[in-house]
């Protein structure tokens, strides 16, 4: 994280506003405030935030409509942080466009790193770099191989496409629609095995003890995501 670096903070808790105040504040960052829907959507328009922690649950409706309005305009990394814990609670906010959803209470470490993950995806490395690293695994996009600790493994061409897709995304959770979709079309979307089958075949292939995997994770009931360093 750069000093200096812009969040927006949208809650209408006055306790846990003060919180993340000034929290994020201790660590140099540049913090701007806003209590609702259109507070925040003001805010964000004015003086366009790298980063915004938005919840849901806000005086003039639900957060989602915020995510869809900033959406309309900008790709600006939107962490949710919300005591909504419900499986389907993380699949709308992420389907509507949230990169990250974290449930409260929360610690420290684990908004930061957070944090961490958003601003380097908002930094656009791995969707531009030809050649993605993330820990032992290496996706060369040029010459379509993938290695692990420099050993070559060979994929179909599905689960070739469904691993670079959690690697340009590392450390973002990745709904079941949304990688169905990417991968298999719209027509299936409703189709979760497609994905259970091809994400064993790539944990067999990639990881050290597939039945307890520490780079291909799930994420109960709401998707995928590619743990990241």
């Amino acid at each position: 994280m750069t000093p200096g670096t812009r969040v927006l903070v949208v809650e209408d808790d006055a306790q846990m506003s003060r919180f993340l105040r000034a929290t994020l504040a201790g660590h140099e960052l540049k913090v701007a405030v806003a209590d609702s829907i259109e507070s925040g959507a003001t805010a964000a328009a004015q003086d366009p935030p790298e980063l915004v922690l938005l919840d849901l649950g806000l005086p003039d409706g639900d957060g989602l409509e915020l995510v869809r309005r900033l959406r309309e305009w900008t790709q600006v990394p939107i962490i949710v942080i919300s005591a909504r814990g419900r499986e389907e609670d993380k699949v709308a906010a992420l389907d509507a466009g949230a990169d990250d959803y974290l449930t409260k209470p929360f610690g420290v470490r684990e908004l930061f790193a957070r944090i961490r993950v958003a601003l380097r995806h908002r930094a656009g490395t791995t969707a531009t770099d030809p050649v993605v690293e993330v820990g032992p695994i290496r996706l060369d996009e040029a010459r379509h191989e993938v290695q692990v600790g420099g050993e070559l493994k060979h994929l179909t061409p599905i689960e070739y496409r469904l691993l670079a897709l959690l690697m340009r995304h590392a450390g973002k959770v990745l709904t079941h629609r949304h990688l169905l979709r990417e991968i298999w079309g719209p027509n299936a979307v409703e189709h979760v095995h497609y994905l259970r089958v091809r994400m064993a075949a790539l944990r067999t292939k990639l990881e050290a003890d597939p039945a307890r995997p520490a780079w291909l994770l799930t994420e109960p009931g709401v998707g995928y995501r590619l743990r990241d360093v």
